[in-house]
């Protein structure tokens, strides 16, 4: 490929992953405006000790987190496999191990935090008396939303399998509406204060678990519960699969115990007030960079699987020279409006904690567009499986850096060394990042591929593939063609070549006669043939609805000739046939 075409397929990227980006982002922020919401009630109507309490409350948060995020993980992928091979019943097998497991374990941590604040056994968090009793208030409160947060997030990890993420849409935005009026009732009418602020939050998880239910008890669902079927053996399975995913944010939870330690040994309770604000809106606007992430991931594990360089390349270029300027650009909006956003938590500007929080809506910014840099190179090392790499960052950037640089700076900088210390952390990955690929390269990296450490055997070069862009019927015919020759011009029989003009014809036309048919919306296709060794791979990408041909030719019946014949020829002839959808993409890869 000439340089034009580079330029034209790093655009098509860059257009593709902001197209799916607002939607990813809208995803991220339904919690963290649950979150404004919260904070909202507990600076203006509690106090700052409530605030106190819902910045102790963090690390216990991100270690349930943790835990669900694991089960979801593993459970899920395990599913995904079976749905594809149309194990129905051993998919909802796992799915009922998956709720049971959840059950368990959320039955003993809302115990355990139960105990904990009756019995006042939160001195190791909470060591102020007076903070400490309202700690144990929002304790008791939260315990009630353990079980419900659980099983709500398992549900929307499931519906996405089923193709039914708009009714995980649905229920946050109702937890949204609910959680609002659940506050108001309980704080400021009823004057629960800190225990209300959690049971309005635990109330709202229930609404949001419910809705999303509903669904699996409907004739609709292919998941549901199955208690004759499943094993328990199954669940270390989940486990092995779950946990290298969850333990970022098992290190987080490590810091954040850390960091309020120091927070309240060197700083006080008004410290843990003001980063609880500080993190409070800024939650809202880490879901740019989790969106980012979200649509990188994607790409990025498609262009490896396809062994695409070039894609792969344009992915990293679009975070580096899109992405970042685009989160430069928010954290300095962020910075701008550090005092309006304190004045949401803190309207006396006299007291500490409005310095405070200020201070971390104009440093804490700063940190971002690094954490953008340190997202796509982990998602990256995880996607070509670089597993130790993944683990020194989660160590790193979850645990030890912060850790470290709050402990250096807070004697001499205060609470503001809580805020420098996440910039710090951030430029540090930045540097490990470049080290790394110092390292493996023996000299300072002069490219992008040398930057991401991509192997020399990876991919094909431009003379060694081509690529499509189908709009309409007629195209079809030609893709093929062209697929054929250039085949041919690189040493693949007639053939086989021929078999791949099938195959780019049979599956291509199927797209656009009735994927481009199924609504009135503009759909885009594009397909790929590269030849690599001995082997040639097409891959099928369009945004129609969910359409899954490994799974319908496995569903046809077997003596009944006559059904699906483009399919049954198509599948009859090829080496490997696999598909996948991931954010709206449907991702047909074939090898021949």
């Amino acid at each position: 490929m000439d340089n034009n075409s580079n330029t034209s397929n790093f655009k098509l990227t860059a257009r593709l992953l902001f197209r799916l980006l607002p939607v990813q982002i809208l995803l991220n922020s339904i919690s963290a405006i649950n979150g404004i919401v919260t904070g909202f009630f507990a600076s203006n109507y509690v106090g700052e000790a409530a605030m106190g309490a819902v910045g102790l409350y963090n690390p216990i948060s991100l270690l349930v987190g943790a835990i669900s995020f694991m089960l979801l993980t593993g459970s899920v992928v395990i599913c995904g496999k079976y749905m594809g091979k149309n194990q129905v019943g051993q998919m909802q097998n796992v799915f009922t191990l998956d709720i049971l497991l959840c059950t368990i374990i959320s039955a003993v941590t809302a115990a355990i935090l139960i105990i904990l604040a009756i019995f006042d056994l939160t001195s190791f968090i909470a060591p102020e008396n007076s903070t400490r009793l309202v700690f144990n208030r929002f304790l008791l409160g939260q315990a009630l939303g353990i079980f419900p947060l659980f099983i709500g997030n398992q549900l929307a990890a499931f519906l996405s399998l089923e193709n039914k993420s708009t009714r995980t849409t649905i229920a946050s935005i109702v937890y949204i509406v609910v959680n609002l009026i659940f506050n108001y009732v309980f704080v400021q009418v009823l004057h629960l204060q800190a225990l209300g602020l959690a049971i309005a939050s635990s109330l709202g998880m229930w609404v949001f678990m419910l809705v999303q239910a509903q669904f699996f008890f409907t004739p609709q669902a292919s998941i549901r519960l199955n208690f004759k079927g499943f094993r328990w053996d199954d669940a270390k399975e989940i486990v092995a699969i779950g946990f290298p995913g969850a333990i970022g944010n098992g290190y987080q939870t490590i810091r954040g115990l850390i960091v309020n330690g120091l927070i309240i040994s060197y700083v006080g309770n008004v410290g843990i007030s003001a980063f609880a604000a500080s993190n409070a809106i800024m939650a809202f606007f880490w879901a740019i960079p989790a969106g980012m992430l979200n649509v990188s991931r994607m790409m990025i594990s498609v262009s490896i699987g396809e062994e695409d360089r070039t894609t792969l390349k344009n992915v990293m270029m679009t975070a580096l020279f899109r992405f970042i300027p685009l989160q430069c650009a928010v954290s300095a909006f962020i910075i701008l409006m550090a005092k309006p956003f304190t004045l949401v938590f803190f309207q006396n500007q006299s007291e500490p904690v409005f310095a405070m929080t200020m201070w971390g809506y104009r440093i804490l910014p700063l940190c971002m567009p690094f954490s953008v840099w340190l997202m796509h190179f982990s998602c990256y090392a995880l996607a070509s499986e670089r597993k130790v790499l993944v683990h020194i960052y989660s160590v790193l950037d979850g645990w030890i850096f912060v850790s470290a640089f709050t402990a250096l700076l807070i004697p001499y900088f205060g609470m503001n060394a809580v805020y420098y210390a996440n910039v710090l952390n951030g430029i540090a990955c930045m540097i490990v990042v470049i080290m790394y690929a110092v390292i493996k390269n023996k000299k300072i990296p002069s490219n992008l591929d040398e930057l991401m450490v991509i192997p020399e055997d990876f991919g094909v070069d431009d003379d060694h593939r081509v690529e499509f862009a189908v709009r309409k019927m007629e195209d079809v015919t030609g893709t093929a063609d062209t697929a054929q020759k250039f085949c041919i011009s690189k040493g693949i029989d007639k053939r086989r070549a021929y078999f791949i003009s099938l195959a780019m014809e049979e599956m291509a036309g199927n797209v656009v006669r009735h994927g481009f048919a199924m609504d009135n919306k503009k759909h885009n296709l594009t397909a790929r043939a590269i030849v690599k060794d001995d082997d040639v791979i097409l891959c099928i990408k369009d945004d129609c609805q969910p359409f899954d041909p490994v799974q319908r030719q496995r569903l046809a019946d077997p003596d009944d000739k006559t059904t699906n014949i483009g399919l049954r020829m198509v599948y009859s002839i090829v080496k490997d046939f696999s598909y996948q959808n991931v954010l709206g993409l449907n991702v047909l890869t074939i090898k021949i």
